[in-house]
């Protein structure tokens, strides 16, 4: 979705796993605008590394030593309002994610997630997006599904219940079809096998769906879609 850039992007990665920290750098150094500068194994260090090194992005663990990525990531928002903090995370569980995004974390990313979707997640942040893995998005979206359906709080979270229609004023039948697998929390991978189709064929339908509704990633567009009645939550 994101093509690469000129720009160099300055990557720091802090998590208490050694073994998975090469994993991770031996996979963003495939893109050659990728610069990791630096490495820690515990949210402390993570203050320390940003003054010294100043990164466009950080690579956070959430379970970690002593300060944990939670509370590594409310702390460097706080110190650096313009940092990029990308959450990596074995949890899936929608109060994880909740939690961590109010803090300030610009993406959420379960490891189990593959080499192109770490890769684009960076680019994305980078560019001022926000990245949250399918898996975690499908999950996001059940729970709010859920709120909305005690009367107490639909005024709050700000959801209707629609009439499902496609939104074949916007979107061709085949974009209508990406869309629904995206609320699905499939990944690109999985839409193409789905459908018959190339992971760049994916990636391409991706794109036009967010330039035609006219937002910046896939959640905003999963959530949008979900308010206009344009897909079924299943």
């Amino acid at each position: 979705m994101y093509e690469q850039t000129e720009k160099t992007i300055k990557i720091i990665i802090i998590d208490d796993h050694q073994l998975f920290r090469e994993g991770v750098k031996r996979i963003l150094a495939m893109e050659d605008n990728f610069d990791i500068i630096a490495e820690g194994d515990d949210g402390a260090k993570a203050m320390q590394l940003v003054e010294q090194c100043q990164p466009d992005v950080i690579l956070m663990d959430i379970n970690m030593p002593k300060v944990n990525g939670v509370e590594a990531t409310r702390q460097l928002i706080e110190a650096y309002p313009g940092i990029k903090v990308l959450i990596l995370s074995i949890h899936d569980d929608e109060t994880y994610v909740t939690h961590v995004l109010k803090t300030g974390a610009s993406g959420y990313l379960l490891k189990e997630m593959d080499a192109d979707s770490l890769i684009e997640a960076v680019k994305v942040v980078a560019d001022g997006g926000a990245y949250i893995h399918p898996k975690v998005t499908h999950n996001l979206i059940n729970e709010y599904r859920r709120l909305a359906s005690d009367k107490t709080q639909e005024t709050e979270i700000g959801f209707r219940e629609v009439e499902y229609r496609r939104p074949l004023h916007v979107l061709t039948r085949r974009e209508c079809e990406v869309l629904q697998l995206m609320t699905d929390g499939k990944s690109n991978r999985s839409i193409g096998e789905i459908l018959f189709i190339s992971e760049k064929t994916v990636k391409n339908h991706v794109s036009n769906i967010l330039q035609k509704m006219n937002v910046n990633d896939r959640t905003q567009a999963v959530v949008e879609a979900i308010k206009n009645g344009w897909v079924i939550v299943r």
